[in-house]
């Protein structure tokens, strides 16, 4: 009998591993977020511009560059719900940022999961697994006209 429970234990053991090892990518529109109620509600003012790498934007000094890294529980959400939920504290993250160091804008932003940088000129991307989703963007805060 306890050999069975060995095995039934390992069984389930290795069964739940790999599903919580999911990382499944989504990708979303960065302008969308933004413009959302939902990022209002979180604290997104409209104080700092967020530009993804690729979108035209004149800077005029260069303030240094950080990464927000957010991760969130996504049990028993979308993996869009989820992912949506965590990428607004990275702008936010990053906004507060900008603000302390006097800039009113992020730009050159990437997607910067585990260090693997995405570029898009419209979306950043996410990775959601069985119980946590996370978003890291990379940005250099600036001073924009």
């Amino acid at each position: 009998m306890r050999r069975f429970s060995l095995v039934v234990t390992a069984t389930l053991l290795a069964f739940s591993s790999s599903a919580f090892a999911r990382d499944t990518r989504v990708e979303q529109s960065l302008a969308d977020l933004l413009s959302s109620q939902e990022a209002r509600d979180v604290g997104i003012d409209g104080s700092v511009r967020f530009y993804l790498a690729g979108q035209p934007v004149t800077v005029l000094e260069r303030l240094g560059q950080d990464v927000s890294n957010r991760k969130t529980n996504a049990a028993n959400k979308s993996d869009e719900k989820a992912c949506r939920w965590v990428a607004l504290s990275t702008p936010l993250a990053l906004q507060d940022g900008a603000k302390a160091r006097g800039a009113n804008a992020v730009v050159d932003i990437v997607s910067f999961y585990k260090s693997n940088e995405f570029r898009s000129a419209t979306n950043y991307e996410c990775y959601a697994g069985a119980i946590l989703a996370g978003v890291a963007l990379k940005g250099t805060y600036a001073k924009v006209p």
